[in-house]
């Protein structure tokens, strides 16, 4: 659950921007310096953004994924009642950038130690996964969270594993969310611990 300012804030940016939802939208068409990932982990804001400074990767998408409600809006999703997590699709150039490396940059973005929560947002919604879309990516995941494991830095790691399932964009709105409105994005992520707790969970590692 987000802090309690944070429901008429966005039910305010929904009326500014017309409500306008896309619904789903299919992943780039395949090309030699296009790929996708799917990642969630936590606010798509936050990832967004995070994803967005990586070397390699040409955009990313804030959407829902593996629910099971079609065309979820926010207002749906941040109940809790439609089984999706907020997520990014990352569309990356594989020339650049391979998908284990994207994988590997996630962990280090996130909290993998807690269930059904990143930071300061609580609920089934904000769970982190990693959803892949191939065997080859199955393998890289579950390769990535098994060495984590054997390093003996967590004994138990909570972050989902499992098949990519329909990813539906969300609101225009969300998009960009960071560069759209900077102020009431930074005073987010800043009073929500982010940064704090990931350089705690992975300091000198």
């Amino acid at each position: 659950m987000r802090p309690a300012w944070f429901g008429w804030m966005m039910a305010l940016c929904a009326l500014l921007a017309g409500a306008a939802h896309a619904a789903t939208a299919p992943a780039p068409a395949a090309a030699p310096n296009r790929a996708t990932a799917i990642f969630a982990g936590g606010c798509f804001w936050c990832i967004e953004k995070d994803f967005e400074k990586m070397p390699g990767v040409i955009e990313v998408e804030s959407g829902y994924t593996a629910g099971r409600t079609t065309n979820p809006s926010y207002e749906q999703v941040s109940s809790g009642s439609t089984g999706h997590t907020e997520a990014v699709r990352v569309i990356y150039d594989p020339q650049k950038v391979s998908y284990p490396q994207l994988v590997d940059y996630f962990w280090r973005h996130i909290d993998p130690t807690v269930k059904d929560r990143q930071f300061c947002d609580v609920g089934t919604q904000y769970r982190s996964g990693i959803y892949w879309q191939n065997e080859a990516e199955r393998k890289a995941a579950e390769a990535s969270r098994d060495a984590l494991l054997k390093g003996g830095k967590f004994k138990t790691i909570y972050t989902e594993l499992a098949p990519a399932t329909t990813f539906w964009l969300a609101e225009e709105y969300h998009q960009d969310y960071y560069k759209k409105n900077p102020i009431r994005y930074n005073y987010y992520r800043k009073s929500c611990g982010r940064d704090a707790r990931v350089e705690e969970v992975w300091s000198g590692k």
